[in-house]
Formats: structure tokens, C-alpha cells, sequence
């Protein structure tokens, strides 16, 4: 499986949902803007774990991703290779994702 694959799924879903729902903007918007956030807490916490520095925790990671930003959170994953080995941070990075897309589609028909 590719591992952009679940960023294109929730592309076709939001797409889905905004001609079903008329979503406003400032949704896509937030979900952009949260993706940087996340894709730099990442990037960051990579470069304090190589200078061996004060690292992010991983619940601040997990939770931008809860919040929208787990399509940056992923890219950083396979373009930074940092959070890709720990089996419980991965394990709760997929829980915290279908988690943000249950809340999403719920928000959305609301």
C-alpha cells in the first residue's frame, strides 16, 4: 500500500463531502494550515533529535494530527523518515486519524 494512499482517500472523501455538504472554505483552509503545523513539529523535533536537544512529546504530535494536521503529519513521516518505526506512536498516529476523519464526516452532515 502506498503510503499517500490515505491523503488521496480523504482528498476524494472532503471533495465528496463539499459538493454534498457546501463545506465552507475555511475548512480545506484549516485542514492546509494545520498540515504545515504539523509537518513542521515534526521537521523540528527530527532536528532536536539529531542534536540531541529537548524533543517535541509525542502527544503534541498526535494531537495536531487529531486536529487536522495528520496529512502533514504523514508526508513528514515518509519525507523526514522520523516516527515511523515506534509501533505505539504509530498505533495511536492511525487511531488519532480515523478519529479526525469520523469527527469530520459527523461535523460536516451537522
Amino acid at each position: 500500500m502506498t503510503p499517500y494512499l490515505p491523503i488521496f482517500v480523504f482528498a476524494l472523501l472532503y471533495g465528496g463531502a463539499t459538493v454534498a455538504w457546501q463545506l465552507p472554505p475555511l475548512v480545506g483552509a484549516a485542514y492546509l494550515a494545520m498540515s504545515l503545523v504539523c509537518f513542521c513539529s515534526y521537521a523540528l523535533d527530527k532536528s532536536a533529535a539529531r542534536k540531541n536537544e529537548r524533543r517535541t512529546p509525542e502527544s503534541t504530535l498526535l494531537m495536531l494530527g487529531l486536529f487536522g494536521g495528520w496529512p502533514g503529519a504523514l508526508l513528514a513521516q515518509q519525507w523526514l523518515r522520523h516516527k515511523t518505526v515506534k509501533q505505539p506512536f504509530r498505533q495511536m498516529f492511525w487511531f488519532t486519524v480515523a478519529a479526525n476523519i469520523v469527527l469530520f464526516l459527523w461535523l460536516s452532515k451537522s
